[in-house]
């Protein structure tokens, strides 16, 4: 067996009208909804869904129907709304709701709030005859239904998979068309917190009669030491959508990142090309001195693939490309363009405070930026595929990726989810390992597990034969046998090193690491605030281990033959609160917590996943009631030596131990700690903690002052109290009243408290106010744009505090 599997791949597709020839457009159709809820048990409550004579499975179009997805419906008292939507957002806690999703009143338990029937009328041009109209869905939670002018389009039971519903016969050209979506969540697809509705973006596709099928390009290179030149691969399929014989002719040609021409190949002929039929070709060139992809520079191509018909370009398809070669080494770890690179990753759901899993992109982004902040260079979507927006992102931030399958299978419903999500997204620079699982513990030490691994790692390669697969394993001996990288799921329950001497020739990673858990600025329990633990000392008493988000980090950074680490989770999340139950509501196991608000842990990390120099100490000192009592201090540190002074008294000197920490013990005292670090025995630099005067202010940070003035981008508000002095008050919870004044809205707000219970999202379209109370002094808004410019002002107040101001330009 080779102990060395080299991958040279690339790339992650855009689709975008061509400037040149105007006959591809991809329209986003993200405004202009009407949402209603249905009923999950009572199909009369449900709008009559399924109980006419001639039901929508019954008749291609019925003109007796009368539910919402007949044209002549009314549905002007539904409430508009804007997707990328969560409905679940907006709802409710409730004690005997799920508790693996946050106990949000949505869910078996609750059948008036578990369907949600989405209405959109669009114009489409009479020009736009004889093109091919395709719908495209991102993701819908779930199990969705979706009509087209009354037309039943087809189901998808999954939350997490594109769907795609060929519109050309049915279009009304010249006139308005009806699209209705009807989704049920009454079953959970995961875990965690799912929320319901059209959550990612929604679009219409529109294309020449002869064009590049939907996702129809792969793009993968071949790449040799040392570089100096790449053979680029095309694989295109080409759909006839018109009713008679095509010939055409198919090119490609690269683009670098100013848009000029750097390769280019010979045209292919595709000879009678028949009705409805999509045929493929394969293509190559080789490209001199490759500009490569990696996570420091993160340089991206683009490969135009032209399709002609009697000479006339009727399509121009781009697929934006990142040159580079992945390995997984038994002896080396992972290996990007030849060098070592150890992955420093984390896991994520997708959804955030203020919007549920509804998150636009520039939200993605933003928290992309803070993970990076700290040193990450690796994402791990679990437990399901990742939004196309999210891969864009980190194919531009130099973002690695695990892209994982939601569900094990090699029957038909299994696999054709795993082929959607492969030839969807593995043109994208960033994904360097497919996950086909996570945590199978029925096929984990049985035959079974080892027989579906491998079978699924045969699939995986009939798609994608670039790039490796790996199933997320709980501690099982068996599925890791048929895998081509083993994904250890915690080193406690995974016996690592054994089964490296056992086995040398396995490639590792640690597809989930623990990270501590507590919530952001407690440091002691407290029972008279249910829901609420410890922040510091939770890792002694649940895992045995003094600093557990140490222990992990130190073995895999300390083993070449280790890939990396992705610890579970890079942010708090909403649902499965273990080891707490209502009202706690969210996970606490993130590094930073549900706003992003960054935790100690959030500095231990930096401290040794970058080069910049770092001096965190904790706890805050406004420790009222705990006046007398011994208070254990750590410092997080890249510092070869920390000292520590606590009201005056100096309590010594220590070496910081490579990949670890520092502690010292103290009586608290109200006052003030000051700790200095070194390097080769100089002072670097200083950090202090002091208790604070009480919350005297509101101040209003915005990551960004000018926001586009497209209704989708946002700026992310962060909400500090500080004291006279202008320190943040870490122990301040004061209520707050949020204005907006402007041509914009509130998208929605947080705190970061995992047992909060309170509204954070708004019920309306464009919300101009909000109050919700701060969480250890601080708190977030998320301010969306309008579609022209404005001057945005946020206000922010609270009795007895000088209020916050802030001013955000749209343009």
């Amino acid at each position: 067996m080779k102990r060395r599997l080299f991958l040279a791949c690339l790339l992650g597709t855009v689709i975008c009208a061509s400037a040149q020839t105007g006959m591809r457009e991809t329209v986003r159709l993200d405004e202009g909804w009407r949402f209603a809820y249905g009923h999950a048990a009572d199909p009369v409550k449900d709008f009559g869904c399924g109980t006419e004579y001639f039901n929508y499975l019954t008749k291609a179009k019925s003109i007796h129907n009368e539910g919402p997805y007949a044209v002549k419906f009314n549905d002007s008292t539904w409430q508009e709304v804007m997707v990328p939507h969560d409905w679940v957002a907006t709802l409710p806690y409730a004690p005997e709701a799920s508790h693996s999703h946050g106990y949000k009143t949505v869910g078996y338990k609750y059948p008036t709030t578990s369907v949600g029937w989405y209405r959109k009328t669009i114009s489409i041009p009479k020009t736009d005859e004889g093109k091919r109209l395709t719908l495209r869905f991102d993701g819908i939670f779930r199990d969705a239904r979706v009509w087209f002018n009354g037309f039943y389009m087809g189901s998808e039971p999954s939350g997490y998979a594109t769907q795609e519903y060929d519109v050309t016969e049915y279009v009304n050209y010249g006139g308005d068309n009806l699209i209705c979506v009807r989704a049920d969540a009454s079953l959970e697809e995961g875990w965690f917190y799912e929320g319901a509705g059209i959550y990612r973006d929604v679009w219409l596709e529109k294309t020449a009669a002869v064009s590049v099928a939907p996702f129809g390009t792969f793009v993968y290179a071949e790449l040799r030491s040392p570089y100096t030149s790449a053979t680029i691969y095309i694989e295109t399929e080409v759909n006839n959508h018109s009713s008679k014989v095509q010939d055409c002719q198919v090119e490609q040609r690269i683009l670098d990142a100013e848009g000029h021409e750097v390769g280019k190949t010979i045209s292919v002929m595709m000879d009678a090309l028949r009705p409805r039929e999509t045929r493929g070709c394969k293509q190559q060139l080789t490209l001199s001195d490759p500009h490569l992809w990696s996570t420091t520079d993160p340089y991206l191509y683009k490969v135009e693939t032209l399709i002609r018909v009697n000479g006339q370009v009727t399509d121009c398809y781009q697929t934006t490309i990142g040159i580079r070669e992945i390995a997984f080494d038994a002896d080396k770890g992972f290996l990007l363009n030849g060098q070592q690179l150890k992955l420093r990753g984390v896991n994520l759901h997708q959804d955030h405070a203020g919007v549920g899993t509804a998150m636009p992109e520039a939200l993605m982004a933003w928290r992309i930026r803070q993970l990076k902040e700290l040193g990450c260079n690796a994402y791990r979507s679990s437990h399901n595929p990742a939004s196309p927006a999210l891969l864009d992102i980190c194919d531009h931030e130099g973002i690695l990726v695990i892209d994982e399958n939601r569900l094990t299978g090699v029957n038909e419903e299994h696999l054709r989810l795993l082929e959607r999500l492969i030839k969807r997204d593995r043109n994208h620079p960033s994904v360097i390992l497919w996950s086909c699982g996570n945590e199978e513990w029925g096929i984990e030490n049985n035959v079974q597990g080892t027989r579906l691994a491998e079978a699924m790692k045969e699939y995986v390669r009939l798609f994608d034969p670039t790039r490796p697969s790996t199933l997320a394993n709980a501690g099982g001996s068996e599925l890791i046998k048929g895998v081509d990288v083993v994904g250890y799921n915690y080193i406690s329950q995974n016996d690592v090193v054994n089964r490296r001497l056992q086995h040398p020739e396995w490639r590792i990673v640690g597809t989930e690491e623990f990270t501590g858990c507590g919530t952001r600025g407690v440091y002691f329990n407290s029972p008279d605030v249910p829901g609420r633990m410890r922040s510091m000392n939770f890792d002694e008493k649940g895992y045995g281990v003094e600093n557990v988000i140490e222990r992990g980090w130190r073995f895999y950074a300390e083993h070449d033959w280790a890939a990396g680490a992705f610890f579970w989770t890079g942010f708090d999340y909403r649902g499965e609160p273990n080891p707490l139950t209502y009202p706690a509501t969210d996970s606490e196991f993130g590094i930073l917590d549900y706003c992003g608000f960054w935790k100690d842990e959030a500095w231990y990390l930096k401290s040794w996943w970058t080069d910049e120099p770092v001096l965190h100490i904790f706890p805050h000192w406004n420790l009222q009631g705990h006046e007398g009592e011994e208070i254990e201090l750590w410092a997080y540190s890249n510092c070869e030596e920390v000292e520590l002074t606590v009201n005056g008294r100096d309590l010594g000197r220590q070496t910081m131990p490579r990949n670890g920490h520092l502690k010292w013990k103290a009586v608290y005292q109200p006052g003030k700690v000051v700790a200095v670090g070194y390097k080769n025995g100089r002072r670097i630099m200083s950090k202090t903690i002091e208790t604070t005067k009480p919350a005297a202010k509101i101040v209003l940070r915005s990551d960004r002052q000018t926001i586009d003035a497209d209704g989708r981008d946002l700026a992310v508000v962060t909400v500090e109290i500080q004291d006279i002095e202008g320190h943040i008050v870490p122990d301040a919870s004061p209520l707050l009243t949020f204005c907006l004044d402007g041509d914009g809205r509130i998208l929605g707000v947080g705190n970061g408290d995992p047992s909060y219970l309170g509204a954070d999202h708004p019920q309306g379209k464009d919300c101009k106010t909000f109050v919700i109370p701060a969480f250890n002094g601080l708190a977030q808004v998320l301010v969306q744009s309008s579609h022209s410019p404005a001057v945005l002002t946020l206000t922010a107040s609270a009795e007895q505090l000088n209020n916050g101001n802030l001013t955000i330009n749209v343009q």
